[in-house]
């Protein structure tokens, strides 16, 4: 390893522990419903807005960090983002009220909706074309280790008392450690450029990849951005020279949320309950969902610059198609909850290895540099309002519904997902962030 790239993989790593916070935040829930929703009083519908409530404000905190970010730039965004996640966890898990619960996870959602949208784009930013899927694919296994780390502590809290709280309070330790860890890292220098700090920016870019590197990335930035040099304004964004990569970004946030990802990882327990396991058994298989999650995400990671994003994509979306039909049938049938199990964890390995890294790293090169912040803040914002939705109503549908109908809806969606790849989204792998902007021109 050169000098140069142990350093873009270390600054890599720290910013990608957005990913890691976002992933315990999404996840941490999962193991407390059981315990939150007595405690509480809740109904199923009061259930679907405490666990979604989060998503609102990763809705807030993903549209607001578009303007931030062009403003303030990336690293500066993200240290108050770190900050927001510590003291969130802390006031989650001292919460009396189901008032105070509330407001305490929508204030971490700010923090998970802005860390969406920074992370990613940060990375894109930084790394070379050649290594840039794997990189930005690292961020997504970065949010699995926290969906794994999440259901494991729920696991290993399960039978103390208080034990909600602990698995809430367990979150300010990498909060922490994410808050230092940004002071190590360098801005954008995408960023740098648009701010008009040009010897910065060229200065970051050779310590990242070396004089030749540099020279090369600091004439296509200049290129594609010294024609214009404001940033785009937030109508601008379907103007007609960007409209096409705008839909496409806007169409892949929602289709990767109601092709299911997020009933599972919220509520695999509630689903395993339903199918007849014990409670300390579902929070058992769970911890083992998360270690598929996890080890899964390494495929996407070895090939996503070897077989490419659109393959990835497409066989991923079938691959879930065809398991949710499976777990579909397992409740129809009212089969053993092993079989759940298994359909889940394949539909979770489909995910994982083909669809959750891909979509990150997609939608974090695409956009053209002028619009990148407030584009990728876009589609964060959509992914995030479809979230919250399907996390909100999941609870009742399935109880109103039953498991066979709400997963036959999620298989369709997985299908559409496949044929919306297949027609509208182009390769990017190999190509500069600044050829990807001039295949859309194309």
């Amino acid at each position: 390893m050169t000098k140069s790239s142990g350093y873009l993989y270390f600054i890599c790593l720290i910013a990608t522990m957005g990913g890691l916070m976002f992933g315990f935040d999404i996840a941490i829930i999962s193991g407390a419903v059981p315990f939150i929703q007595p405690y509480f009083g809740w109904n199923e519908l009061e259930l679907g807005w405490g666990v979604s409530s989060l998503l609102v404000g990763a809705i807030i905190g993903s549209f607001g960090s578009g303007i931030l970010t062009d403003r303030y730039g990336r690293k500066r965004v993200l240290i108050v983002v770190a900050l927001f996640f510590a003291v969130s966890c802390a006031l989650t898990a001292l919460a009396g009220s189901s008032l105070l619960f509330i407001s305490s996870r929508l204030f971490g959602g700010l923090a998970v909706g802005a860390a969406s949208v920074l992370s990613p784009m940060y990375v894109a930013e930084v790394a070379p074309p050649k290594n840039r899927g794997m990189l930005v694919a690292v961020y997504q296994l970065t949010i699995v280790l926290g969906i794994l780390c999440s259901y494991t502590i729920n696991y290993w809290l399960h039978d103390i008392d208080n034990n909600w709280r602990w698995m809430f309070a367990t979150g300010i330790v990498p909060s922490v450690l994410f808050f230092i860890g940004l002071f190590f890292i360098p801005e954008s220098p995408r960023w740098l450029y648009k701010a008009g700090r040009k010897e910065e920016s060229l200065k970051v870019l050779t310590k990242i990849g070396g004089e030749t590197l540099a020279g090369i990335e600091i004439k296509e930035i200049a290129d594609s951005l010294d024609e214009n040099r404001q940033p785009a304004a937030r109508g601008e964004l379907f103007k007609p020279e960007w409209r096409k990569v705008m839909l496409v970004g806007f169409f892949l946030a929602i289709l990767v949320q109601i092709s299911g990802i997020n009933t599972i990882i919220d509520y695999a327990p509630k689903i395993l309950l339903a199918a007849g396991v014990e409670i300390n058994n579902a929070l058992l298989q769970t911890s083992l969902l998360g270690l598929i999650n996890f080890i899964f995400t390494f495929i996407a990671i070895i090939f996503i610059d070897k077989v490419g994003r659109r393959m990835l994509y497409l066989i991923g979306s079938m691959g879930m198609a065809v398991t949710l039909v499976l777990l579909a049938l397992s409740f129809y049938l009212k089969m053993d909850g092993i079989f759940t199990l298994i359909c889940i964890m394949f539909f979770l390995a489909f995910f994982s290895s083909c669809i959750g890294p891909v979509f990150w790293t997609l939608v974090s090169e695409i956009f053209p540099n002028r619009i990148r912040g407030k584009a990728l803040a876009f589609a964060s914002f959509t992914q995030w309002i479809f979230n919250f939705l399907v996390v909100l109503l999941f609870p009742h549908f399935l109880a109103m519904l039953g498991g066979a109908i709400t997963f036959i809806f999620l298989a369709v969606m997985s299908f559409v997902q496949w044929l919306f790849t297949y027609l509208y989204v182009p390769e990017t792998k190999g190509k500069s962030l600044e050829e990807i902007e001039l295949l859309w021109k194309k």
